[in-house]
């Protein structure tokens, strides 16, 4: 059984999470997340802990900042959206249940506002994201939804991504092994 309240957005991502894992769910509603819910995953996060567990897509992603907002310290749970489609449908529902443990078993969770990195030093900068080519770079989105995946943080734009580095507390040593697997990989399309 999975301690936390695992929220998601409908009633086929609670059935999709319950055929791969124990465990409890609250779900959004989709988009029109209402304030009762909200307050039910504040509750939920008092008592045991959140993982968020949206579809890797625009809304999921809207509904993912607005608990998160809400919800300060939440976990968080990505799929690939290749794991996630199926039949052009993009969405928890779709996945696997060795997909969706996978990405149980590989939450990140938000560093609280106002903490401090646990080596301030180490935080990867605006040029090092310039540098990697996961922006201002022809193939800087392609770039960015690998380095996601390789990181467990999901596909976000240039800006999205600088943040989620920090929010999630992605290590030099962490950045750099995905830079590496991504050379690695691509390596005469860079």
């Amino acid at each position: 059984m999975i301690k936390e309240v695992i929220v998601v957005e409908g009633r086929d991502d609670t059935v999709a999470i319950k055929r791969a894992v124990e465990a409890d769910t609250i779900e959004t509603g989709g988009s029109a997340i209402n304030e009762m819910t909200l307050r039910k995953i504040a509750l939920a996060m008092e008592r045991r802990g959140v993982i968020i567990f949206t579809d890797p897509d625009h809304a999921g992603e809207r509904i993912r900042k607005i608990v998160a907002r809400r919800v300060p310290g939440c976990k968080h749970a990505f799929l690939t959206e290749a794991d996630a489609t199926k039949r052009g449908d993009i969405g928890v529902e779709n996945a696997s249940p060795e997909a969706i443990r996978h990405a149980l078993a590989h939450v990140r969770t938000e560093m609280a506002p106002g903490a401090k990195a646990v080596d301030e030093e180490s935080g990867i900068t605006w040029s090092d994201l310039i540098e990697a080519g996961l922006i201002v770079h022809p193939e800087a989105a392609a770039r960015r939804r690998y380095i996601g995946e390789m990181l467990g943080i999901g596909y976000c734009n240039g800006k999205q991504l600088f943040k989620r580095l920090s929010v999630f507390r992605i290590s030099r040593e962490e950045f750099a092994a995905a830079l590496n697997n991504l050379e690695k990989e691509w390596g005469d399309r860079l």
